[in-house]
């Protein structure tokens, strides 16, 4: 799991999720670091941007992942069965995980496939079900939970996160969808080690 921000509050996405609000009330204020890197903008086809610590953990999200999981909600805002299959998730026709992405829901679809390797497979599983999926489709790469919080949540739950990157970002949200709820102790189950950025984000690693 990499560059998932959480406010000073815990809470990882922002209340009143919609189509032009992917992260609800929070707006862009969660990822507003990770934005002006230049890992991002290369990400998107874009020149420049920021260097330094921000940029150096924002660049370890692509190498040596093979696949991805994440919930429905990271794929689009709809809830309950699909009102419109057509929808393609928040990226456009290339998304930037280039490799076969599975999204767990409790409504399936058919797989949507699109440019640059990128392939959705909509599975109702549990975290292990989803795991053993996506290591076979990983070809020995790592597999990487991309969330949002309550998929985040259930794998660590689970046990079945290895290295977790989460950055402490400096705003109070009041309401969302918090990341710690229920995971009592979960410092007991890795090494943790902070460094703090210019940019007034901290960046904490907890890993085994």
């Amino acid at each position: 799991m990499h560059n998932f921000a959480v406010s000073l509050d815990g809470f990882a996405t922002g209340d009143e999720q919609s189509l032009e609000a992917p992260f609800g009330h929070a707006g862009g204020r969660l990822m507003g670091w990770f934005m002006g890197t230049r890992a991002f903008r290369s990400m998107n086809g874009k020149d420049g941007g920021s260097e330094g610590i921000d940029n150096a953990y924002a660049a370890g999200w692509g190498p040596g992942i093979g696949a991805e999981i994440m919930g429905r909600n990271k794929f689009g805002p709809q809830r309950g069965p699909w009102e419109n299959e057509e929808w393609q998730g928040w990226w456009g026709d290339n998304p930037p995980f280039h490799t076969p992405v599975f999204v767990l829901t409790h409504h399936p679809r058919p797989t949507l496939e699109l440019k640059g390797g990128n392939t959705f497979h909509f599975i109702d599983a549990t975290p292990a079900e989803a795991l053993a999926q996506a290591r076979e489709a990983a070809g020995g790469l790592d597999v990487r939970i991309g969330g949002g919080p309550e998929t985040v949540r259930q794998f660590l739950a689970a046990d079945l996160i290895d290295y977790l990157h989460v950055v402490l970002v400096p705003i109070v949200l009041g309401r969302g969808v918090r990341l710690w709820d229920g995971l009592e102790s979960l410092e007991d189950r890795f090494t943790i080690e902070s460094a703090t950025s210019p940019s007034g984000v901290t960046h904490v690693t907890f890993t085994r």
